[in-house]
């Protein structure tokens, strides 16, 4: 499943359910007012591949460290992967917590 699959909805850092047809993936929202970028590896030194939209919602497949980021959200070395080849720091994302809330990246 793409980030350009995942619901769009909805203001605050709620979780809400995608179903595919594997299973059942969390999605979880950008800070508000930022444009994410979304980077081919965990790190800042790694290409933009795209720029999410204000107001998106992502998957997180699973989560790996990498360079640390100051955002919206705190500092933090986790990077989480939202597609095929696809990261964000979680610094900006709302995950409701500080720490992994996804598997590490294999």
């Amino acid at each position: 499943m793409s980030v350009d699959q995942a619901k769009e909805a909805g203001s605050g850092g709620e979780e809400e359910a995608v179903t595919t047809l594997a299973a059942s993936v969390k999605t979880y929202a950008v800070a508000p007012g930022v444009r994410l970028n979304v980077r081919s590896g965990p790190g800042t030194s790694y290409d933009i591949t795209r720029t999410l939209a204000e107001g998106t919602r992502v998957p997180i497949f699973c989560q790996t460290p990498g360079t640390t980021v100051s955002g919206y959200y705190g500092t933090s070395k986790i990077w989480d992967n939202i597609d095929n080849g696809e990261y964000v720091s979680d610094a900006y994302v709302n995950t409701g917590s500080d720490g992994y809330v996804a598997d590490r990246c294999a």
